[in-house]
């Protein structure tokens, strides 16, 4: 794991020049890789490639980057894991195609593949997470790629007269030419979404690679050139193709599940420094850690959070379930005061409008493993690709009751339910937990009432399940001269052939965006903000494409998601250990915006600021923020949304 930067000036230029800019460049991502730098500068070609190192694999000079392969045709800065990298290794000495390997790193095996079967077979080959810039010296093009679901970043853009790149925004900002320009189409997307969807980035003319893609420059490409980005996998397609190839035993479907999460777990575990797994007590995470204790001949090392506020509080599930496992377990209890602590370097950590508020339980579970280990495993995408999110339970009951309403009824319907106050619900809800069948306990009750009320009035199934997913509902109206585009995702989707099923459109729009955009680019710039990697075993390739051949009725059932996922756990841990509601990876923020966040929140917000930066209507802004104050209503997301915004602005706005 590590942070990657680098140039393309077509035409060539000093070699001094070159290695001032990329030494720069990959400087501002020292956290990424804090053991070691390197950097190669071609300046007769024009070409500039930088590293930070996080030793994980070969932690000698033999796995040290960036790094030329034998042939000498290529030279590669690589951030990301390969997982498979020695099956490929075996495959091609099996070949008669290996190099006299120098050491047992992944990247040297991925130069080795690239040159035997080229690029895109290469690519489709690879199960893992990376993210990587590579010249060829033979045709003269810098090639860039991203693996299947974006776990590890890359952006780009010009620069002046240079094409640059990097793992964060960061480093293409400390590029000497760097003067962009706010895209407000992006920060309206971000209004609605919480984060800013590829391959649009918050500055204009600067771009998130795709997922599954690579964009390749040649050598007279000119300032300003932009070609269009290639896939090398498609899940649409993949999804699409398995509509005819479902799995319909029970048995063999749970048997086999867990035998490839094992594999991936096994595969995921491959590392010379110290390694654990991030273990919250729900069912995704504690699958993870089952599977690994089953392997371990030692205790895992897991770690969790909490909070003192009960309905956010996870660790004490966590704690029951390390203790059936017999893991090494390490908990950390936070309060307001600490989350206060975390908050003034969001905008640093994420460099662009980021405003997930599990941020910061995410990056304090992260800090806290970093005391431990150099590796932690997680439990995400296991919601995306199983099924396991509210709107997943619901959705497709929803459309089939409310397409008999008529619209003008569902509207006020939607405007009763939204005029119930937050708090009187979530009192309700808790006087009636302990009567309720499990499948109706809900927490935050108040917050699912007001969610119930935009899907009532919402217009048709796409138009219910982009309710379901934005936070804002007209973006515009907040945004000062905003406007909306359809993200790299969406375009995804309308290209949708054939027919699938309801449950299959909306974790497919889930993975496409929410999962890439939002999940994975948390948890990557809280990570190694503080130099920890991590590792998603549901994100395998062979996990992901057996996941598209499940049936609904294995993936959703009873009222609750993941049921084939729970059939692996129930093996290893009490069912009653773990069912319970689903609470997610959150904070108390509409308390804590009332409370010890109150005085920070009431300057950012306060309308004279608002006016002078430019990026929000003061009126809308301040008439929300006294709703939520006054806990008429709870607009805590929408707020966080204003505020990292905000926040962001005064870190980073002057750029452009």
């Amino acid at each position: 794991m590590c942070g990657i930067a680098g140039l393309f000036r077509p035409g060539g230029a000093d070699d001094s020049a070159l290695a001032g800019i990329v030494g720069r460049m990959t400087a501002a991502l020292a956290h990424r890789g804090p053991d070691a730098f390197g950097s190669w500068v071609s300046g007769r070609q024009g070409i500039a490639l930088g590293q930070r190192r996080l030793a994980i694999l070969d932690l000698s000079e033999a796995g040290a980057q960036p790094m030329h392969s034998a042939c000498g045709r290529y030279t590669i800065t690589f951030n990301g894991e390969i997982y498979n990298h020695l099956d490929l290794r075996a495959e091609l000495e099996d070949a008669a195609a290996a190099p006299n390997w120098r050491g047992h790193s992944d990247t040297e095996t991925l130069l080795a593949a690239i040159r035997q079967w080229g690029l895109v077979p290469a690519l489709q080959r690879l199960i893992g997470m990376f993210a990587f810039a590579l010249w060829d010296a033979e045709t003269r093009q810098l090639i860039l790629a991203r693996d299947r679901f974006g776990e590890k970043p890359l952006f780009y853009g010009w620069s002046g007269a240079d094409l640059v790149f990097g793992s964060e925004l960061k480093a293409l900002a400390a590029h000497p030419g760097w003067a962009p320009s706010l895209d407000r189409a992006a920060l309206t997307d971000f209004m609605r979404y919480s984060y800013v969807p590829a391959p649009a980035t918050i500055w204009r003319d600067v771009r998130k690679l795709p997922p599954a893609s690579f964009v390749a420059f040649v050598a007279d490409a000119g300032p300003g050139t932009s070609p269009t980005a290639q896939s090398y996998w498609s899940l649409r397609d993949t999804v699409v193709a398995a509509q005819g190839d479902r799995i319909s035993g029970e048995s063999e479907a749970i048997a086999r599940l867990e035998q490839l999460l094992s594999r991936a777990v096994k595969r995921q575990c491959l590392s010379d420094v110290p390694l654990g797994a991030f273990l919250s007590g729900g069912v995704d995470s504690s699958t993870i850690v089952a599977l690994m204790q089953a392997q371990a001949s030692q205790p895992v090392r897991t770690f969790s959070i909490g909070f003192a506020e009960g309905g956010y509080n996870e660790a004490e599930d966590a704690r029951k379930v390390a203790q059936h496992l017999g893991t090494h377990h390490t908990e950390l209890y936070v309060d307001a005061r600490t989350a206060m602590e975390v908050v003034p370097k969001l905008p640093r950590i994420y460099d662009e409008p980021f405003a997930d508020s599990s941020q910061i339980p995410t990056h304090l579970v992260a800090q806290l493993a970093r005391r431990h280990v150099t590796v932690a495993l997680s439990g995400d995408a296991g919601d995306e690709l199983f099924g396991g999110y509210n709107r997943h339970v619901w959705g497709s009951a929803l459309q089939a009751r409310l397409g008999r309403v008529p619209m003008p009824l569902r509207r006020a319907i939607g405007a009763a339910l939204g005029a119930i106050a937050p708090e009187p619900a979530d009192t309700l809800l808790n006087m009636l937990q302990p009567v309720l069948p499990a499948r109706l306990r809900v927490r935050h009750a108040g917050d699912q009432v007001a969610k119930l009320a935009r899907i009532v009035a919402a217009d048709g199934f796409d138009g219910l399940y982009r309710t379901l997913c934005s936070i804002e509902q007209d973006p515009r109206a907040t945004v000062v001269a905003g406007a909306e585009r359809a993200s790299w995702a969406a375009s995804e989707m309308k290209q949708l052939r054939g027919q699938i099923s309801l449950l299959d459109r909306m974790t497919l729009a889930d993975s496409l965006s929410y999962l890439s955009d939002d999940i994975l680019q948390k948890v990557d710039r809280a990570a190694m903000a503080v130099a920890l990697e991590t590792r998603v075993p549901f994100l395998d390739r062979d996990v992901v494409e057996f996941s598209t051949r499940v049936p609904a009725s294995m993936k959703v059932r009873d009222g609750r998601g993941k049921w084939l996922v729970r059939q692996v756990l129930y093996r290893h841990v009490p069912a009653d250990m773990i069912d319970r509601p689903k609470t997610g990876f959150s904070i108390p923020l509409d308390a804590w915006l009332r409370g010890p966040l109150k005085s920070w929140a009431g300057d950012l917000l306060s309308p004279a600021r608002l006016k002078r930066q430019g990026l929000f209507a003061p009126t809308r802004v301040t008439r929300m923020f006294e709703e939520h104050l006054s806990r008429r209503h709870n607009h805590a997301y929408w707020l966080w949304n204003v505020l990292m915004a905000e926040a962001w602005y005064d870190e980073w706005g002057r750029a452009g």
